[in-house]
């Protein structure tokens, strides 16, 4: 059935599609009719206002098309008043960051003409996506076509959709010209340079240039410590000060690299409007389910899960799971440990070239299973927490990210810890940790990089060839980049990549002054991780929609909480080598007393230096405080003004004025 305009490109000429919504192929015309009349309607009538037109593929050999797939645009007008809706924030000609108003629009530092290009294409489509999902249904009992599929005033007709599997996705489309230029500014050229994080955030949106921003900071950070590691390794230094000093001065820098980082977010985040921009109004999860009942925020009808059964959910499934998980992750490492043993005995027996090898091959089958492990954990957490029934994106996304944590940092480092404060061997410490993390990065680089790399190869020279044997020599780009884009990879945020971030900052931080190497694989992993992480979001996965950020979240406190555990470490370590032994040959006790006195020393400076650094740079603070006086002006002056024009009012008298006029100004007589 057709349901809007055919195939070729001049059937959108009347808007730029920025948006493709993809239905099932077996989606009931009806379903369809109401939901395109829904979006096009007008916002007073409960529509988004948004264009939409069907794209209709041509019939193939081996498989029928998708008849329902659909482009959404809008008109300049639509999206100018839309970025007053979500409350973005620009520049304004003083050169501060305010909320734009339309009323206001001609004072806004960018805004010329009609506003053509005021608005960039990732805050274009973070617009149509918020119109899209904050569609509500009216008075409709259930979507047309479907009895069983009930709908609840009020709440979003595109999240149920979704949940129900009739909507299969909605992304937004990649803009030819402008990826060409940023991917010519961001990786097609190597340079020591740093990256276009404006480009990427006019792109991307701010949630991904913050971290490519992190990675870039990160990377830099590590520098220092490379460069100091680097004749810490190879003249072997083992006398006590060096020792000391390295682990000191590790402890000083993983502080003032999480706090400065504060301060470069906050700059970053406020130069893109995101710093004092308030957070929306947070609806339910599409996923969220339960009885139907009243939301006593809002007053409307939506479904309701009793927080007594997720609590049970959580600490009778879940929690008990996770335990068993980390005990399968400490029965592995006690295979691995049986493995090295093994290894070392038979290096013992006949030491050659080929057993010295042998030592490697326990430590890297350990790392492949790490990382099969963690993988496979993943996929059981996010069932888990799917299961527990989440109502809030966030509350979804920080349980995840608890679980994922736990697990990944026990499995990651329990072997180490074991090695270095039960066993005390400095030598198969360093040795361990070296082969981890080294095996650790080819896994990801090939992982993240190669094989998606090869199978989205494959995977555009079918589509190409596809579309080349159906249209011949007829050029339908539109039609080529919606196919292609359509079978592309979805991206999953930016959940996996600061990850791998946080157990390479642990690697460095937690026993670096061991293997002070740590810093300088970190970094050359960090430089490919840029360019490869830069590919990927270019050509290997959909555009993911713009996600506004003001920081990275939980995952500050995830490394700021590793940085904590990195003192108790490096302080432990210090107080097992051979050299601060020697000075405490007859009381233990006293050595263990020295070094927690030490470590509560270090802890204390590092919150005090946590507190003296400032989160947000003084300028910053001025131009927010300003921004938030001339609010508290504003406010006062319109007032003022209302209580003017009362007076006026009253002065010309009362009885000449209608009973809605003396309502509306609260004249009582």
């Amino acid at each position: 059935m057709q349901l809007g305009l055919s195939v070729s490109d001049s059937d959108v000429s009347s808007f730029t599609p920025l948006v493709v919504l993809e239905l099932a192929d077996d989606t009931k015309a009806e379903a369809i009719t109401w939901l395109l009349n829904r979006i096009r309607d007008k916002q007073q009538n409960g529509g988004a206002e948004l264009l939409v037109n069907q794209l209709l593929f041509p019939a193939q050999d081996d498989q029928k098309p998708n008849p329902n797939v659909f482009v959404v645009g809008s008109t300049l007008q639509r999206l100018l008043n839309g970025a007053e809706d979500v409350g973005l924030f620009k520049e304004f000609q003083d050169g501060t960051m305010r909320g734009f108003t339309y009323a206001n629009r001609e004072s806004f530092k960018d805004f010329n003409g009609d506003g053509e290009g005021f608005l960039s294409d990732a805050e274009c489509q973070y617009i149509i996506k918020h119109e899209l999902d904050t569609l509500r249904a009216k008075n409709e009992e259930h979507v047309p076509g479907y009895p069983k599929l009930k709908l609840y005033p009020g709440k979003s007709v595109v999240r149920r959709l979704q949940s129900k599997g009739v909507l299969i996705q909605y992304f937004p489309l990649h803009n030819k010209e402008d990826l060409k230029r940023l991917s010519f500014s961001w990786y097609k050229k190597f340079k020591l340079s740093l990256q276009p994080l404006d480009d990427i955030r006019h792109y991307f949106g701010e949630g991904l240039a913050l971290y490519f921003g992190f990675l870039e900071y990160f990377t830099f950070a590590l520098v220092p410590m490379a460069l100091i590691g680097i004749p810490y390794y190879l003249f072997d230094w083992e006398d006590y000060d060096k020792y000391v000093l390295f682990a000191v001065f590790n402890l000083v820098w993983s502080t003032v690299f999480l706090e400065v980082w504060k301060r470069c977010s906050a700059t970053l985040a406020y130069g893109w409007g995101t710093l004092s921009r308030k957070k929306a109004f947070e609806e339910p999860r599409a996923g969220f389910h339960g009885a139907l009942g009243f939301n006593p925020v809002t007053g409307r009808e939506e479904p309701v899960y009793p927080s007594s059964k997720r609590q049970l959910r959580i600490y009778l499934v879940s929690v008990p799971f996770v335990l068993l998980c980390l005990y399968l992750s400490f029965y592995v490492m006690m295979v691995y440990f049986d493995m090295e043993f093994w290894a070392i005995n038979i290096y013992n027996e006949n030491p050659d070239i080929a057993t010295s090898i042998l030592l490697f091959v326990p430590s890297i089958i350990y790392a492949v299973v790490i990382e099969i492990m963690n993988l496979l954990y993943r996929f059981a957490a996010e069932f888990l927490t799917d299961w527990e029934n989440h109502r809030l994106e966030s509350s979804f996304q920080n349980h995840l990210v608890l679980k994922v944590l736990v697990f990944n940092f026990v499995n990651c480092f329990a072997s180490l810890f074991y090695i270095a404060f039960v066993m005390q061997d400095m030598v198969l410490l360093r040795q361990s940790l070296a082969t981890l993390l080294i095996t650790s990065q080819i896994l990801n680089q090939v992982m993240e990089a190669f094989l998606p790399y090869w199978l989205q190869r494959r995977r555009n020279k079918k589509v190409h060839k596809r579309m080349r044997r159906l249209m011949g020599d007829k050029e339908l780009p539109l039609l080529g980049q919606v196919q292609l884009e359509t079978e592309m990879n979805t991206y999953l945020g930016t959940f996996d990549d600061y990850l791998e971030q946080f157990l390479l900052f642990g690697y460095v931080s937690l026993f670096s002054c061991v293997y002070p190497l740590a810093a300088v694989l970190v970094v050359l992993n960090n430089i490919t991780e840029v360019y490869s992480d830069a590919f990927k979001m270019c050509h290997v996965f959909k555009r993911p929609f713009s996600e506004p950020a003001m920081n990275i979240g939980v995952w500050q406190l995830a490394f700021e909480t590793m940085s904590i555990i990195a003192v108790v470490t490096n302080c432990a370590l210090i107080g097992l080598s051979p050299q601060v032994k020697a000075y405490f040959p007859e009381s233990d006790t006293q050595l263990i007393l020295i070094v927690v006195a030490i470590e509560h020393v270090l802890l204390a400076f590092k919150f005090i230096l946590a507190f003296v650094i400032p989160d947000v740079p003084k300028h910053i603070q001025v131009n927010l405080a300003k921004l938030e006086f001339d609010s508290l002006e504003a406010l006062k002056k319109r007032k003022h003004m209302l209580q003017s024009a009362q007076a006026d009012l009253i002065m010309r008298g009362k009885n000449s004025f209608p009973q809605k006029t003396k309502d509306m100004f609260g004249i009582k007589y």
